[in-house]
């Protein structure tokens, strides 16, 4: 599927991977439109941030994915839909679990029923890697069994049968994204990399964690973007689910000691109670089997392994270093 050739709507722009998907977009000359979450400060999120010649090639939308009217609306005229609005906070959903079924489910059924009659030529919907729950086997394939350990994972889970469902019965060109852990550029400090290196770079003394012994499989933000491309081009990935994964995990234990190392921090790490899971809901590994998105798409990560970690790390230290991002982030209180 050609991209250039009609418009294109990201919902969740204003988002961590949504902005980037959004710049990258635009820099490949496609006509973008951008669905940010309307606020009173007129804010785009992570888009005030970009290059002004990016910015002003946008044409951005406010509104709340949660409204059919409004998503329709934002729907008009687009050939390609990457859906990717959603609350996505772990913590967060113990605390108000009717949002996420209200933004991740009801927001999605927004999305593929305007799909369906507008006649969208795609749709790619993202999914998370927090399916699949704890590993029962690695690499995790597409087949791996579901088990919602939290209701952000169940309300994902459930919006991704909720798009599938009208594939199967309406034949909508829908296709699921399933990225394991992005990280990079403009992530929220509710994510553990952002986390670890802002209280570093706050100077703290200690690093307060939760569990260190979990295994996840991180993509760095360059790989996953090139996923939902390669996803959004290929034909044969219409009414499939697509993992985008490295396959390669690693501890949080070993990642502090990656992130530290670069950045020759001696901060103590501490664990604090507060940023623990509940014990049946700590997903205790994540491994991605990228075979899938290789063969129906041709993706491979360029981030790959231990290496491309230490790269990435290197790329998202540098970013939070620049004049005026630490300001952005409140590294004295827990972002859930």
């Amino acid at each position: 599927m050609e991209l250039k050739s009609g418009k294109i709507l990201v919902t969740g722009a204003d988002g961590f991977i949504g902005s980037h998907l959004v710049e990258y977009l635009i820099r490949m000359g496609c006509d973008v439109r951008a669905f940010v979450m309307y606020n009173s400060f007129n804010s785009w999120g992570w888009l005030d941030s970009l290059d002004r010649d990016v910015k002003h090639s946008l044409d951005v939308f406010e509104g709340d994915i949660r409204d059919p009217i409004g998503t329709r609306s934002a729907m008009q005229g687009c050939t390609t839909v990457f859906h990717l609005a959603a609350l996505i906070s772990i913590p967060f959903s113990y605390h108000s679990p009717q949002a996420f079924i209200d933004t991740n489910i009801k927001g999605t059924l927004n999305v593929v029923q305007a799909a369906r009659d507008l006649g969208v030529a795609k749709v790619v919907h993202t999914s998370t890697s927090e399916v699949y729950g704890t590993a029962i086997s690695v690499p995790m394939d597409e087949k791996h069994p579901l088990q919602p350990q939290s209701p952000y994972s169940a309300s994902k889970m459930s919006g991704d049968h909720v798009a599938l469902s009208f594939f199967h019965a309406f034949e909508t060109p829908v296709a699921v994204i399933r990225p394991f852990n992005t990280y990079g550029p403009r992530q929220s400090a509710r994510a553990v990399i952002p986390t670890i290196i802002s209280q570093a770079l706050s100077g703290a003394l200690e690093v307060r964690l939760g569990a260190m012994h979990p295994t996840r499989d991180f993509n760095f933000i360059s790989d996953t973007v090139a996923g939902f491309i390669a996803v959004a081009r290929s034909d044969k990935t219409v009414g499939e689910v697509v993992n985008i994964g490295g396959g390669c995990e690693v501890s949080i234990g070993r990642l502090v000691e990656l992130i530290l190392g670069q950045m020759k921090c001696k901060a103590r790490i501490v664990t604090e109670e507060k940023r623990l899971r509940p014990g049946n809901s700590e997903v205790e590994r994540l491994c991605c089997d990228n075979a899938k998105a290789r063969q129906l798409t041709g993706w491979r990560p360029e981030y790959h392994g231990e290496e491309g970690l230490r790269r990435g790390i290197a790329a998202t230290v540098e970013w939070f270093s620049r004049p005026g991002i630490m300001d952005l982030y409140k590294t004295d209180r827990y972002n859930v």
